[in-house]
């Protein structure tokens, strides 16, 4: 998942666009609760749902159940997208959990319900008694925002909180295990204590965020051409020996390691030498190490962006902390970096400890897999788009995207582990029609569909709308496109090159040109996917759709919004979108 802003070529940072990652799978696997007799029927019931955008609040929801299960409930997991409005009001024991998407708004699979609850004050949750756990990235003005909405909206309809919400960052595992274990005892208060199995002879799975396995990078090969103003590259990573598999729409977490460059100047600018000793993690390890493998150094964190401004005493920037303006200070942060702020103060020094105290943990950055995992078992192949700029007299690199293409190799273990994306799959029917709207290194996912289709020999129309800058640079996988053009496996193919011509044209365009045969596509249970960049391309993509729908379907915008809204619920208009 690149994240690309074409605005004055200068990349959103990869921190901000990080997918939240991780598991608890297994955290509860053995346990058993046995200081009674019963029947899992007569258990109270509970239900737990989850808005996720990337699968980390259903993991999440899955640990809770067990937690659940262990203490006499009988817990009903659903995403937002599975339960109306009416049945969600008759709930009385709720656990909700969400991430938040973009800025501030709620995960695809959460605005539908979030709409009809939010929208309707004569809803009466007084038998309901609650808990939200917020997953977030502080990184972000509105952390856990969704989480929020939630939680004041439940409390406003009457609905009782039985324990406080729980506002966690990227790094969640502790924050949410703790919501988790308080919680629960709560819900269950009152309620038949049974014998229940939680799954003990459910194994953890061997890898996950915190057991990353240690992937070989077989390949590495520019995609665009050299005299493209990207840099995009196609990788494979193998994962031959591991028992690992995965599915075409999944994502592969890479934990990265950081520029040694950039870890250098920064231990320059701060005064110290790199070799001294702290404690991370338990263990004792030099400055140079800790800073190049365990915490993010690319982007401030807030902590580090207030201390900063507090030792420097610098007007300007103590200011618009002050202020509170996100967007004027959006605007003077816009490609500083840390090290550009430690060097504009060159005055300021930290000692070891002072600096890693104000800096967060270094995450994965996860990107959607560009194979199908039933034609290449043994490869997860990534399209990728290196994130390089220039800005306050400084080469700027992105973290994951240059560690992929200019350090990694196949003598280096790349560090890496899945993230199932459950909604964001081919369709069940081979028959029915595919429309895949992927601009860019949006393709990735869609080159995995249709090398599932071709897998599968599905009969159904594939239909691919891509596009980029210039048709000469940025046409990557020319050659395997129309070699799936020629073998039928790729049906239709829609092309959006923005600045091949005078007038710019993008694949939105290209849907409203083709409005009635897609409007046709969709009558035939046709499925919509996208991927890309969700600030632009996903909203004018998604404008387009209604405008489609509305035009060659005869129905007014509202209707064109009741017939998308039933898309979502079928699971037959989904995003794959950062």
């Amino acid at each position: 998942m690149t994240t690309t802003n074409n605005s004055q070529n200068i990349p959103f940072n990869e921190a901000q666009q990080a997918w939240l990652g991780g598991f608890f799978a297994g955290m509860y696997s053995h346990i058993l609760q046995s200081a009674g007799s019963g029947d899992s029927a007569n258990a109270r019931s509970i239900s737990i749902i989850y808005g996720s955008q990337t699968g980390n609040s259903e993991s999440v929801a899955h640990d809770a159940a067990q937690v659940a299960k262990a203490h006499g409930l009988n817990p009903d997991i659903m995403g937002m997208d599975e339960i109306e409005a009416d049945a969600f009001s008759k709930i009385e024991y709720l656990l909700i959990i969400t991430s938040t998407y973009g800025e501030g708004e709620m995960p695809d699979n959460a605005q539908l319900l979030w709409d009809a609850i939010s929208s309707d004050d004569s809803i009466d949750l007084a038998q309901m008694k609650y808990s939200v756990l917020a997953l977030g990235d502080t990184s972000y003005d509105l952390f856990c925002q969704a989480g929020i909405d939630w939680d004041q909206r439940l409390e406003k309809l009457g609905a009782r909180r039985v324990y406080d919400r729980a506002d966690c960052d990227v790094d969640f595992d502790d924050a949410a295990e703790a919501w988790i274990s308080n919680t629960i005892p709560l819900m269950a208060d009152g309620a038949a204590t049974i014998t229940v199995d939680t799954g003990s002879s459910k194994s953890a799975p061997k890898y996950g965020r915190k057991n990353p396995f240690p992937g070989k990078l077989t390949v590495n090969r520019l995609l665009s051409s050299s005299d493209s103003s990207k840099e995009i590259r196609h990788y494979e990573i193998s994962i031959a020996g591991y028992e690992l598999s995965y599915e075409a729409g999944d994502a592969l977490n890479i934990i990265p390691v950081n520029c040694p460059e950039l870890v250098a100047e920064i231990i320059k600018a701060i005064g110290c030498t790199g070799d001294e000793d702290e404690p991370v993690h338990g263990e004792l390890m030099p400055l140079t190490k800790a800073l190049s493998e365990h915490f993010e150094i690319k982007l401030p964190s807030k902590e580090l962006l207030e201390e900063i401004a507090r030792r420097s005493g610098a007007q300007e920037l103590n200011n618009l902390l002050r202020a509170g303006d996100k967007d004027k200070l959006a605007s003077y942060l816009w490609g500083r970096d840390t090290l550009d702020l430690l060097l504009q103060f060159p005055e300021m020094q930290f000692s070891a400890a002072e600096f890693l105290a104000l800096l967060k943990p270094l995450q994965h950055r996860a990107y959607s897999i560009s194979s199908s995992g039933k034609a290449n078992p043994d490869t997860v192949h990534l399209t990728i788009s290196s994130v390089r700029y220039n800005s306050h007299n400084r080469e700027h690199k992105g973290v994951c995207s240059t560690y992929l293409a200019d350090l990694a190799d196949e003598n280096t273990p790349v560090r890496c582990f899945f993230s199932p994306n459950k909604v964001f799959r081919v369709p069940e029917n081979d028959d029915l029609p595919m429309i895949m709207v992927g601009p860019g290194t949006g393709i990735a996912p869609f080159r995995a569909f249709l090398q599932e289709r071709e897998f599968h020999k599905a009969k159904g129309v594939n239909w691919l709308f891509f596009g980029d800058r210039n048709a000469a640079t940025d046409f990557i996988y020319q050659d395997e496109i129309e070699a799936m053009q020629k073998s039928g496996v790729l049906t239709k193919l829609d092309l959006a090159f923005s600045r091949d011509q005078q007038e710019k044209i993008y694949v939105q365009d290209r849907m409203r040109e083709q409005g009635a045969e897609l409007f046709a596509m969709l009558e035939q249970g046709g499925y919509f996917f996208v991927c890309g960049d969700a600030y632009r391309m996903a909203k004018d993509v998604d404008k387009a759709l209604h405008d489609v729908i509305a035009t060659h379907g005869k129905l007014s915008e509202e209707q064109a919004a009741d017939y998308i809204s039933q898309m979502k619920k079928d699971k037959r208009y989904v995003r794959d979108v950062y």
